[in-house]
């Protein structure tokens, strides 16, 4: 797969990921995960008390040098925190202009 290619599909996999998200969010599907953080009781907390979960367990694979934890880590806090922008009415277009504004 050349390096193009690639970047291409981890362009869709967070589109596609995003896409999902919102799409719990308007339909509330029974059963799903992120339903169940959209409609915890807790509301936006429970979120913000994930993040904080997988912020540590990602530091702390960082720490132990232990690369394919740090991988799955890492991806479970980019999802909580693409919850989070969804539950702000906020997106990737968002994420990716703070982004180019800095580079």
């Amino acid at each position: 797969m050349t390096d193009e290619a690639s970047d291409t599909e981890a362009v869709d996999v967070l589109d596609d990921l995003f896409a999902t998200i919102e799409s719990r969010k308007r339909e509330l599907p029974e059963g799903s995960y992120t339903t169940s953080l959209f409609t915890h009781e807790k509301g936006e907390n429970a979120v913000l008390e994930k993040i904080g979960e997988e912020t540590t367990e990602t530091i702390l694979a960082a720490k132990d040098d232990d690369t394919d934890e740090l991988v799955y880590e890492s991806a479970d806090l980019v999802y909580h925190l693409l919850v989070l922008l969804s539950m702000n009415d906020l997106d990737l277009a968002d994420l990716r202009s703070e982004l180019e504004d800095r580079f």
